[in-house]
């Protein structure tokens, strides 16, 4: 059974423009300029691919050198579209030197096997540069992304394959007849890519959708921090890579001294400004490898992977610069400090268990006045009972007791 080419051109328009407009109508909703830019590439090509197929006998060949060129422009924008997907900006100079380069040889080449050459491997090339902007990125988020990739890169594999084995199997320009074999599968796939792809753009826009749900839901609103379930899924993630490598790990709980105080005397606003500039400062002071939540009102907690006398000095750079950080409600200084407690343990420690254990020497820090660091390394021995080891047998470590050891 033979395939009318000219009918699978309508159908390769009428799908091109239905994609494009349901591209366009989740673009309005949804206001992912990506969207748009797909869009726009979808309804460019349908435009494209309908007047060369059902005008391209009798229009003149210039006007039918712009038409088909628009077909070019949509492919440069289906690569810019991944890029704008991924926050880069749009290269308008690429997307278009495509349609001109194609132009051009149609105005100086008059073989038409040539010309076809020319804008097969155009359309291959921005495949082939839509599949490098998805990799790219794979490796950094979405890793169930290869369907992005693999794609492109079979529409860009169809369309020079009768290059390669057109010229070798036929004599030069017959895989290029029009109602040559080679021609009929492309127009075919040029449908299946079509559909193929705006798959995928639904697939990595509902994947990006539910890791921004999931960033959310981890995340604490006012300080940009981790909340407390955000910060113990990552803990426990570190844990069990440091006990692999065999490496100790040290937790820290952070109190504001006197928070309620402020938010008596200035207002809740002034207290929400107080929280944001301890979070800046502890970011500004502890590694970006180490974990950093508000696990409460004013308590914020990290998970460094270091030892407990690395975590000392980290805790003493974050307790001097809060001191100094000159927070001012109107032309009234706020006092700021803050007391730290740690504990550090073996690489197999429960992240509960240092945690307990901090809040122990938090405890002692608070009880001894304050603005200070503490440190223990000894872990309480059941988890509610850290508090009450302040006064008994587990007494902390104080930072100079820390430093001697760091000394020696």
């Amino acid at each position: 059974m033979s395939l009318d080419i000219s009918t699978l051109y309508v159908v390769a328009t009428l799908v091109a423009g239905m994609l494009g407009g349901l591209l366009l109508f989740f673009w309005r909703q949804e206001k992912l300029p990506a969207l748009g830019w797909w869009a726009a590439a979808y309804l460019i090509g349908a435009v494209s691919i309908g007047l060369w197929s059902l005008a391209g006998a009798v229009m003149a060949p210039l006007p039918l050198l712009a038409v088909s060129g628009a077909g070019f422009v949509a492919c440069g924008l289906v690569w810019s579209a991944a890029r704008v997907f991924h926050g880069k900006t749009p290269n308008w100079p690429m997307v278009t030197v495509g349609a001109a380069v194609w132009v051009g040889c149609g105005l100086l080449i008059s073989s038409s096997y040539l010309r076809t050459i020319v804008g097969t491997a155009i359309v291959a090339a921005y495949a082939v540069m839509t599949v490098s902007e998805l990799w790219s990125e794979r490796r950094k988020s979405q890793q169930r992304r290869w369907p992005a990739a693999v794609i492109p890169m079979l529409h860009g594999t169809v369309l020079m394959l009768p290059i390669v084995l057109g010229g070798l199997m036929s004599p030069q320009g017959e895989a290029f007849r029009p109602n040559s074999l080679w021609v009929v599968i492309y127009t075919i796939e040029l449908v299946l890519y079509g559909v193929g792809t705006v798959f995928v753009i639904f697939m990595m826009v509902s994947d990006r959708a539910v890791r921004a749900h999931k960033a959310a839901a981890a995340i604490d609103p006012l300080t940009g921090l981790l909340n407390r379930r955000g910060f113990g899924e990552a803990t426990e993630r570190m844990i069990q890579r440091e006990a692999k490598a065999g490496r100790p790990v040290s937790a820290m709980i952070f109190d504001i001294d006197h928070f309620k105080s402020v938010n008596d005397r200035f207002g809740h606003p002034a207290g929400d400004e107080v929280l944001k500039a301890f979070a800046s400062v502890v970011s500004g002071n502890l590694r970006i490898s180490d974990l950093i939540g508000r696990i409460g009102g004013e308590e914020f907690a990290a998970l460094l992977p270091c030892s407990i006398e690395e975590a000392v000095l980290a805790a003493e750079r974050v307790r001097e610069a809060f001191q100094t950080s000159g927070i001012k409600v109107g032309e009234v200084a706020v006092e700021t400090t803050v007391s730290i407690g740690i504990a550090g343990g073996p690489a197999n420690t429960e992240l509960e268990v240092l945690l307990a254990s901090a809040d122990t020497a938090l405890y002692r820090a608070k009880r001894t006045g304050r603005n200070r660091v503490e440190a223990v390394s000894e872990e309480p021995l059941s988890l509610g009972g850290g508090r009450k080891l302040a006064a008994g047998a587990a007494a902390p470590r104080t930072v100079p007791e820390v430093e001697a050891e760091v000394v020696a």
